[in-house]
């Protein structure tokens, strides 16, 4: 089912080859390359505009914002800039390694003894177009009820700190700040290695908190008693470790343990008898292992294209990721039934329903970026399979005990309503079947089979309301050889490629970000098929259900390593060098830990650069990487920035969390940072969705205790009467 059939959509410039062209043409849409030179005649006609300039470039073309709107008022604009298209920076310019400097990313990337490191590829700017695809539709689903279009702004650097919410809570609560330590991740005071070399290449392992990881330790512990290899981890008490609390010194014990026993594996038993097993590991593949990969051919992930050979060898056949998402036609309803009217909230979802079953990232930041949106979200919890965010503890203010004193919970679930319950009692559907005639949209994010368990598959809801729209999200997708197998973020990143591809050629790979990216990215792909299938049943009567897969998601990320894999080359970590520009990299300034990232585009600009540091021509990478760390050095990195920034060259300070939150002009004057009162936390800033609509400014507010709502939503919208409630109370059905 193509949910964008009939829309057309002008790129213009290089956002034709953008993933998020890729996202408007995978739904079906019509992507048409353009200059501003066709705007006059091309706007009229089109749903949708995309660009990589930004208001302030389009209006030195003569086209500004009025005029646009004049031209073609239903037409839905998304233009995503390095710094967005306000503000002081408004007119600077950037680029993908930039954008991680300014947004943060780059720093917690690598290791402390070197340089910051980039991500692979285009990360940060790949994060920021799927965030733009899902404002983009939710304006679509708005135009739908009023007829008007609008702009929406996008700045990479606002999108990357959006991730950094660990980084974000931790400097507010505690004043502590994160560093990069390469093959492993913070939560809170811990430091978890997750990364270990292999007999013949490398693994992503990490030990989990609670329930969820629970089996997955357990199965590790006895696969190392059963090679006989030294194990500290036999006895321990999964369901009570906390990976946050945990005694470093015994971390140290265990971890020593792992290397050892990892160091003697190979890649095919981790994939075999580790899977076997149900052990939380994932080889670290590169691209040609991804291209190979059975699942992805099972789910006819791959679509054909051509490459172009060098000259004079004619084009050839290879493959590239399809779709981000896979589409299932519900049953039909009864077409043209009146759409849901304008709810009392701003923003564009003003009015839509969604009952969310999620928990985690993946879920939480989907129906959060619904919620902010101003959709009324109604979040299905329980106080006996407690949300991992309702009991990790990484802040001085939580503890163990509550559940409603974590800020990372409350950060990503702001815009909801909570409803406790405990959905294994029959009498749970007192409650759950209202709800989903109640609801328009469905979230979940379980492992696949879950729902299915519970009565509450998409076959089942669309029997009970054929309009329902359900999104499901997961590691691996509701189909395929892998589908039941265990995966988290780390999974996708190491899966996909990214994690092969994300360091120094002469080192082992790194943690990609060291924060969260298909956790973050898959939300977005969510919420924008969630939004296009919103119109697309106004239009048709007829639900849908969308399913996600991190895995694809973090494949479409790497598209053009895909390209070259096949194109003879042999993709290979590359530091901060990017194939597409003269030169860049990352230089240390006056202070400790202190860098500057610099890109320089052509040999042009690289004099301009020259003349400006009195620098000497030098025609080796290496030597040019020597001669500006020795100009910059001696510099602040503010005033490097400046100063190339003022020549019209692409500079961005590394940013730590506290540049970004209390000296970043640019993330303060687009209200990036919101502050929210919280009944136990008191008011603390929450990273606001990263979206700016011309028509309105989404009000998120406060996420709930856990069953804060439960009696108000059985009354208000299960109707049930308040003997009844009482009763299902006692009876620990509201739990």
């Amino acid at each position: 089912m193509s949910l964008l059939d009939g829309h057309r959509v002008l790129a213009l410039g290089a956002m034709a080859q953008s993933p998020l062209a890729r996202f408007f043409a995978s739904l079906g849409a019509t992507v048409i390359p353009a200059a501003i030179a066709d705007l006059e005649s091309g706007i009229a006609d089109a749903s949708f505009l995309i660009d990589d300039l930004g208001l302030p470039v389009l209006s030195d073309q003569g086209w500004t914002l009025d005029r646009i709107e004049r031209r073609a008022a239903r037409l839905v604009h998304g233009s995503v800039t390095t710094f967005g298209s306000d503000g002081p920076r408004g007119r600077w310019s950037g680029n993908e390694l930039i954008a991680s400097a300014m947004g943060g990313v780059l720093r917690l990337t690598g290791t402390p003894d070197r340089a910051p490191v980039k991500e692979a590829l285009d990360a940060c700017t790949f994060h920021a177009q799927m965030a733009a695809a899902a404002g983009l539709l939710a304006a679509h689903h708005e135009r739908s009820l009023d007829g008007r279009g609008q702009h929406v702004d996008v700045s990479v650097q606002e999108v990357a700190l959006s991730r950094l919410v660990n980084s974000a809570l931790m400097w507010q609560f505690d004043r502590r700040k994160l560093a990069r330590i390469g093959n492993a991740l913070n939560y809170g005071s811990a430091t978890v290695r997750c990364i270990w070399r292999l007999a013949d290449g490398w693994c992503f392992h990490t030990l989990m908190t609670g329930r969820f990881g629970a089996p997955a330790n357990r199965a590790l512990s006895d696969w190392i008693d059963a090679v006989g290899a030294p194990n500290p981890l036999r006895g321990v008490d999964w369901l009570k470790y906390n990976r946050s609390t945990l005694d470093p010194a015994t971390r140290r014990d265990w971890e020593r343990a792992l290397d050892g026993f990892f160091a003697e594996r190979t890649k095919s038993e981790i994939k075999d008898e580790g899977r076997r097993r149900g052990i939380n590991a994932a080889v670290v593949a590169d691209p040609h292992d991804v291209l190979e990969d059975p699942h992805l051919r099972f789910r006819s992930f791959w679509q054909d294209a051509q490459l172009a050979d060098r000259p004079p060898g004619p084009a050839r056949a290879i493959r590239v990721p399809g779709r981000f998402l896979t589409v299932t036609e519900g049953p039909a309803a009864r077409a043209g039934l009146s759409t849901r009217a304008r709810g009392s909230r701003p923003g564009p979802l003003s009015g839509v329903r969604v009952l969310d079953f999620s928990w985690a990232l993946v879920g939480s930041i989907t129906t959060k970026i619904l919620g902010d949106l101003g959709a009324d979200v109604v979040k299905v919890e329980s106080r006996t399979r407690p949300c991992l965010s309702r009991i990790d503890v990484q802040v001085r203010a939580s503890s163990a005990g509550n559940f409603d004193d974590k800020p990372w919970f409350a950060h990503l679930n702001t815009s909801k309503r909570s409803l406790a319950l405990d959905m294994k009692r029959p009498e749970s559907r007192e409650l759950i079947d209202p709800l989903l005639q109640w609801a328009d949209v469905v979230v979940e994010n379980f492992s696949p089979g879950t729902m299915h368990k519970l009565g509450l598959g998409y076959e089942a809801i669309a029997a009970k309301n054929p309009r329902l729209i359900m999104a499901s999200g997961s590691v691996y997708g509701q189909t395929g050889p892998l589908t039941a197998e265990w995966g988290v973020d780390g999974t996708g990143a190491a899966l996909s490629a990214r994690t092969y591809l994300t360091g120094w050629p002469d080192r082992d790979p790194v943690i990609p970000g060291a924060v969260p990216y298909g956790d973050v990215i898959v939300p977005y792909v969510m919420a924008a098929g969630i939004c296009a299938a919103l119109e697309k049943r106004r239009a048709s009567g007829v639900g849908v259900h969308l399913d996600v897969a991190m895995y694809e998601v973090c494949v479409q990320q790497m598209y053009e390593a895909m390209r070259e894999a096949q194109g003879g080359a042999v993709p290979r970590r590359r530091g901060n060098e990017d194939p597409g520009v003269f030169h860049q990299g990352v230089y240390p300034t006056i202070g400790e830990d202190r860098w500057v990232a610099i890109s320089i585009r052509d040999g042009a600009q690289w004099a301009r650069l020259r003349a400006l540091a009195g620098l000497p021509d030098c025609a080796d990478s290496d030597e040019r990487n020597a001669a500006i760390a020795s100009w910059s050095s001696t510099l602040a990195d503010t005033d490097v920035m400046s100063r190339l920034q003022q020549a019209g060259l692409d500079a961005g300070v590394v940013q730590d969390i506290e540049d970004l939150l209390e000296r970043d002009p640019q993330i303060a004057a687009r209200g990036s940072l919101v502050r929210i009162d919280h009944a136990l936390l008191g008011s603390f800033g929450h990273l606001r969705t990263p979206l700016t609509f011309s028509r309105c400014r989404p009000i998120p507010y406060r996420s709930p205790s856990i069953g804060e709502h439960s009696a108000e939503i059985a009354r208000s919208v299960c109707g049930l009467e308040e003997r009844r409630i009482d009763e299902l109370n006692a009876a620990g059905v509201f739990t």
